[in-house]
């Protein structure tokens, strides 16, 4: 059997990938039910026009990329979000070869934008609002992101099952599925979800590096290009998120690498520099649109306790914050939960919650919450396994049920 084939044999759906599924079902349920009931913000707009507009044809603009200027802190959600609304613009091309003239979704204009009286086809087309032409808009713009959030739960619960077991990978998911936080991220077309998807994932996945580093080279290269991919995932999302991702990936590396230490640098090096190139693809391999990047003040970063503050102080968040302080209680108390796999995420944690935004928009403590919920979920199983596992059991179920609870009564809100 080829080793493809072998992958798909080993691959099981069982009870545990059940339960999983149901958790990010529901998680995706939430954003598709705040969806339905929103409305087509400014924003979403600016998301739409402007992300039609790398995809189908530059800025009319000279000297910018797209209306909205040359992108500075992200490309990588204009384009997420202008794909699906591009998809469907030539669909609907496709399929009015096929109706009758007065019956086409999409009519030609002529060069003052209004229908002219012919039906031929291939006239040229504004790449501004299509709301009149287009349906479905705005779940358009909202499921590419609500699908990034259930690929970032999913890459969680594929962490912590293997860490920390079945328990731990189901208290750490179904926490994320039920934050407020991570659900209205996802709600509406902005970088956060994607970089924290990064981020998250260019941690792990450089532990993943680490470990490869102590075996034979042939293992190296596979996950070397997946560092590169997640890490210009990171970088095109926010480009803020490359140096924290890639930074805490060498403190990682460094603890685990030990008699490969000296290697950990270049390989870093080299999936920063192949990211960085994934970022000029993004940008059409225009270098004016890519070199104002670097000419701008989007990555700067600081640090401040205040977005930390307001998470943990807000009631919709109140079993999140119940479990982090449990938690945080039993690795000081428990000499058996202050190894890597809890340290590592707390960490990360502490890293990323401190951090803000001096440049431009941006929120880099939602990047942290995936390695809060790991960390979570790894000091939960631990308390699992003591003599008084029943009662652990129940509190940590009963903190999961009110978590839900509190997020299920704050959805209005999110409209």
């Amino acid at each position: 059997m080829t080793h493809r084939f072998g992958i798909l044999r080993r691959f099981r759906f069982n009870l545990p990938q059940r339960i999983a599924a149901g958790l990010l079902a529901a998680f995706l349920l939430q954003g598709l039910w705040v969806s339905a009931h929103q409305t087509l913000t400014d924003r979403d707009y600016q998301y739409a026009r402007c992300g039609r507009e790398t995809w189908e044809r530059p800025s009319a603009l000279a000297g910018y990329y797209t209306t909205c200027g040359n992108i500075h802190d992200g490309i990588l959600a204009y384009r997420v979000a202008g794909l699906p609304l591009t998809l469907n613009f030539m669909a609907e091309r496709f399929l009015d070869l096929f109706r009758r003239p007065e019956d086409r979704v999409v009519q030609p204009t002529d060069s003052r934008g209004q229908p002219t009286p012919e039906t031929a086809m291939g006239s040229e087309l504004s790449t501004w609002e299509l709301r009149h032409q287009m349906t479905h808009i705005l779940l358009l713009l909202r499921l590419p992101f609500l699908l990034a959030g259930c690929a970032l739960g999913g890459c969680l619960w594929w962490v912590t099952r293997r860490l920390y077991g079945n328990l731990g990978g189901y208290t750490a998911l179904a926490l994320y599925c039920f934050c407020p936080a991570v659900l209205r991220a996802c709600l509406s077309p902005n970088p956060e979800v994607l970089a924290a998807l990064g981020v998250f994932g260019g941690v792990y996945t450089s532990i993943g590096v680490a470990h490869a580093m102590q075996g034979p080279r042939r293992k190296w290269r596979p996950r070397v290009i997946l560092l590169t991919v997640i890490f210009g995932v990171a970088a095109a999302a926010h480009i803020a998120a490359l140096p924290v991702a890639a930074l805490l990936g060498l403190a990682v590396m460094l603890w685990i690498a030990e008699g490969r230490r000296s290697q950990v640098l270049p390989v870093l090096m080299a999936a920063s520099i192949g990211a960085i190139a994934i970022v000029f693809a993004c940008y059409g391999f225009s270098p004016d649109a890519f070199s104002y990047i670097f000419r701008s003040a989007a990555g700067f970063l600081w640090i401040s306790r205040d977005p930390a503050l307001r998470f943990f102080k807000s009631l919709p968040e109140a079993g999140i914050a119940i479990a982090a302080a449990a938690s945080l209680v039993l690795y000081l108390a428990l000499r058996r939960s202050r190894y890597f796999g809890n340290t590592a995420p707390l960490f990360c944690f502490l890293v990323c919650v401190l951090l803000v935004m001096t440049g431009s928009p941006g929120s880099p403590w939602l990047w942290s919450l995936p390695f809060l919920f790991t960390f979570v979920g790894g000091v939960f199983a631990d308390a699992f396994e003591n003599p008084r596992r029943r009662i652990a059991m129940a509190s940590a179920g009963a903190i999961v049920l009110l978590q839900a609870v509190l997020c299920l009564v704050s959805l209005p809100g999110m409209i």
